[in-house]
């Protein structure tokens, strides 16, 4: 038995955090109808309403009674929207798009005493109160560093604040290695490079075909988006798109392959958005020829490294480079995570 026949429980949800969904939840068990009314305006907001929908929609699948409503509004910015004029204006949207009689309006307590609620909806509707110190955090502190507020942000929310760190370089200069540490240093994922398996399927890189390589393309982006939406704050990838450009574009012969491959990685690198590129440079690793690699570039690593080095500073995308042993890599990608994202392994 239900307490309120039709209930509303608004928001920015910039971005929806833990608090938000145990308000939902509790409001929603009280209510034989829950308006969940999602407040956005173009260009004020880090997280689209896009994304806000869906983090809502795919948080409260299983609650049937929930329904999700977008309220636009014009204010150009917080301060403005603060305003008596934004929240009457508002309210009077919510009251309309809704089309029903209002019976409960819920709200964190930070608002309790301000009268704020009960002067837009009241005596029509019952203002309810949720303790907000239950949840300590707030979608401001979140937006400020998402990082450190980790624990707080749902895991449907979670891919759009995680920090993806690109691990590249040279044939047989570590990045497997390197990635897979990283990886269990910080708790978190990796993504590995895709190549590997398309190359030994292949039977070596001399017997891989246009299909192979467009293989490494679309896998390479799809289980990073997978990878990210279960990471820990980082997420680390051996390899990518630009990289096997690269190499279609030094290697293959056919020069319309080469044109449609090299114009794939482009187009994809183009959708990437890396918050720290770690290029690993030859000096200080063995080449280990694992079958395959090719033998032209083991014999000439230092030049084919720059070539590669060149063809990302072509694309604009800026590299840290890493060398020394497995220990300084691993140490100074550490620190540049620490310099460059404020991320350490202090949970």
């Amino acid at each position: 038995m239900y307490r309120y026949k039709v209930g509303m429980y608004g928001g920015s949800f910039d971005p929806l955090h833990i608090g938000h969904i145990h308000d939902i939840i509790r409001a929603a068990a009280m209510c034989e109808e829950l308006y969940v009314m999602i407040s956005w305006c173009e260009g004020r907001e880090s997280a689209t309403k896009e994304l806000r929908y869906r983090w809502i929609l795919n948080s409260t699948r299983h609650l049937p009674n929930v329904k999700i409503i977008m309220i636009e509004d014009k204010a150009v910015s917080k301060e403005e929207y603060n305003t008596d004029y934004y929240w009457e204006k508002g309210a009077q949207d919510i009251k309309d798009t809704i089309g029903k009689p209002i019976d409960a309006v819920f709200c964190g307590s930070d608002y309790l005493g301000t009268g704020r609620f009960e002067s837009l909806y009241c005596p029509e509707s019952e203002v309810v109160y949720f303790d907000r110190a239950e949840v300590p955090v707030s979608s401001t502190e979140i937006r400020e560093w998402a990082t450190a507020h980790w624990e707080y942000i749902p895991e449907v929310c979670r891919d759009h604040y995680v920090r993806k760190i690109l691990v590249v370089g040279g044939e047989s200069t570590g990045k497997s290695t390197l990635v897979e540490n990283l990886a269990l240093a910080y708790n978190t994922n990796f993504v590995r490079e895709i190549g590997r398996d398309t190359c030994e399927y292949a039977g070596g890189e001399n017997f891989m075909v246009e299909d192979d390589l467009v293989e490494n393309f679309i896998r390479q982006k799809d289980e990073v988006r997978r990878a990210a939406r279960h990471s820990n704050r980082l997420l680390f990838v051996d390899t990518d798109a630009l990289t096997t450009g690269f190499y279609c574009d030094l290697l293959m012969d056919d020069d319309e392959q080469k044109r449609r491959l090299t114009d794939m990685a482009g187009a994809i690198n183009a959708t990437n958005k890396w918050d720290l590129v770690l290029f690993l440079d030859p000096d200080g690793t063995d080449f280990v020829q694992d079958g395959t690699r090719n033998e032209k570039i083991m014999r000439e690593r230092r030049h084919y490294s720059d070539l590669l080095k060149a063809w990302f500073d072509k694309y604009g995308v800026h590299c840290e480079t890493i060398s020394g042993d497995y220990l300084d890599r691993f140490n100074t990608a550490k620190k540049l995570i620490e310099e460059r994202l404020a991320i350490t392994t202090v949970f």
